[in-house]
């Protein structure tokens, strides 16, 4: 099996079961509900699980090109996600999923829409305009909450960004004051303060860094100030990829520090995205990545993540129910998707196909020179 089957099969079944599902209109009768704190997730749970797999899968879904058995399966995936998609946005499909009560569908209404922007031919262009308004009102319905003072002005930005794509109203408040609060945060060295005070997790990469790119690359020449902003953010994105990658140590494994670990490989989401669209750091080649992500992929396989349904348990290295926080309920586990960035990648492409590499700590570790880490602004 090549590294790029052995991704792919893992992404398929982790994620199969929420689209599955949800296109099916089964999803809240057959996805348990995993946490220590339940109260309301019904309400919430559904969508994290449905907006964070659309958001790792969509580059996927979008590549061309594509031959043989791929091919098939993605094809199979393309239909099997927008159908979910519709389902989940129609009012009168009693599948419909929560996106105008509470906070929490705040967060994954905007990693649907980040995922939809990932993939504009495959899960926007092919919809039609009556699907494409059922999902911008349920976008819409995100509005009559606000959000916390923390990445989540990322949320009500990225859905505004996805409203703006769709050529409808969009409030460019919402996306400047994200962009400059955020800017405001910046703390150095590819790294921001997730609200006043800083806390040493990997919300820089779970949200910060992935988001402010996409939110880059669609309001890119819509306004002189954000201009100016961008490349500021793609810099200090492609500094913290530099960061994630030294994480992983040569047998996989990476330091589990902070809120929400048990999101696992989400954690490298920041590296994925940088891989994907060709933003790894100076002294940071495709091979040397693709063997660290590897790594730490063929690491977390080692362990029984799922139940015996194919469900994502809480945990790390197994049923680990102690380390997800309240707000972790099922659904929520599902941002591992955003590994899998990188399958967006051809197969000829270099991250694929160039000669094996040793990733930084592998070289380290065996005793090679490497050169000196080097902050930046």
């Amino acid at each position: 099996m090549t590294v790029r089957n052995e991704w792919l099969q893992a992404m398929i079944t982790i994620t199969k079961p929420v689209l599955l599902h949800m296109a099916d209109g089964t999803l809240k009768q057959a996805m348990p509900l995993y946490g220590s704190d339940l109260s309301g997730k019904e309400r919430c749970t559904y969508l994290e699980a449905l907006g964070r797999t659309v958001c790792g899968i969509a580059p996927w879904l979008e590549l061309g090109g594509l031959s043989g058995e791929e091919k098939v399966l993605q094809e199979e995936f393309r239909e099997l996600t927008r159908k979910a998609i519709i389902r989940a946005v129609d009012p009168e499909d009693p599948a419909a999923l929560n996106f105008s009560e509470d906070h929490q569908p705040i967060v994954d209404a905007a990693f649907l829409a980040e995922g939809i922007l990932r993939a504009p031919k495959e899960l926007w262009d092919r919809f039609s305009a009556e699907e494409q308004a059922m999902i911008c009102r349920a976008m819409e319905a995100t509005r009559t909450r606000k959000p916390y003072p923390s990445n989540w002005l990322l949320f009500s930005a990225m859905i505004e960004a996805l409203l703006h794509h769709a050529g409808v109203f969009w409030d460019p408040m919402r996306v400047d004051y994200a962009f400059r609060q955020l800017d405001q945060w910046y703390l150095g060295d590819g790294v921001y303060s997730d609200g006043a005070h800083y806390a040493w997790d990997y919300y820089n990469s779970f949200v910060i860094h992935p988001m402010l790119v996409d939110l880059s690359n669609e309001f890119i020449g819509t306004s002189p100030d954000w201009d100016e902003m961008i490349p500021a953010f793609n810099k200090r994105a492609s500094r913290y990829a530099a960061h994630l990658e030294r994480m992983i140590m040569p047998d996989g494994k990476y330091p589990v520090i902070g809120r929400s670990s048990a999101y696992r490989l989400g954690v490298f989401h920041g590296l994925a995205q940088c891989a994907l669209l060709h933003m790894l750091p100076n002294g940071l080649c495709e091979a040397s990545v693709r063997s660290a992500m590897t790594a730490a992929l063929r690491n977390m396989l080692q362990y029984p993540i799922t139940d015996e349904n194919g469900w994502l348990r809480i945990g790390i290295s197994g049923n680990q129910p102690g380390i997800g926080e309240g707000y972790i309920s099922t659904g929520s586990l599902y941002l591992i998707s955003f590994f899998f960035l990188p399958l967006g990648l051809s197969g000829e492409s270099g991250f694929w196909t160039a000669p094996d590499e040793p990733f930084t700590q592998e070289k380290i570790w065996n005793g090679m020179d490497v050169g000196a880490d080097h902050a930046c602004n």
